[in-house]
């Protein structure tokens, strides 16, 4: 499966985590909430961040807080239905990184998915 598939949603919904955990990009799954559904390992290991310090959290305001705007988190509060891909530039530990974000909500799921490719 490849970052940019245009039919990528209908896939990640039924991936099991191990082929969640599989893709060679980040992917975060997300409540109406906001709150961290499934990070996967890859997401994981280059983030620094453990799973099981990210699931059950507010991704926008204690994962992820250099997301917190109007481009990110913005967008999956206003938007009913989203699929963009946007370049973005993570602020990690001070470390700046150009990725490339994938936005993807759709109004008859309830998982929201945001995808990180980097380089």
């Amino acid at each position: 499966m490849e970052f940019d598939d245009p039919a990528i949603h209908q896939y990640l919904d039924v991936l099991d985590p191990d082929g969640l955990n599989a893709l060679p990009f980040g992917a975060v799954g997300l409540t109406g909430g906001n709150i961290v559904e499934f990070y996967n390992t890859f997401e994981s290991q280059l983030s620094g961040l453990a799973v099981e310090r990210v699931v059950g959290r507010h991704f926008f305001n204690t994962i992820a807080p250099c997301m917190n705007n109007y481009m990110v988190a913005g967008r999956f509060d206003n938007e009913p239905s989203l699929d963009v891909t946007i370049p973005y530039v993570l602020t990690l530990r001070i470390q700046y990184t150009p990725v490339l974000l994938r936005l993807m909500r759709q109004p008859d799921r309830s998982r929201r998915w945001l995808l990180v490719r980097r380089g």
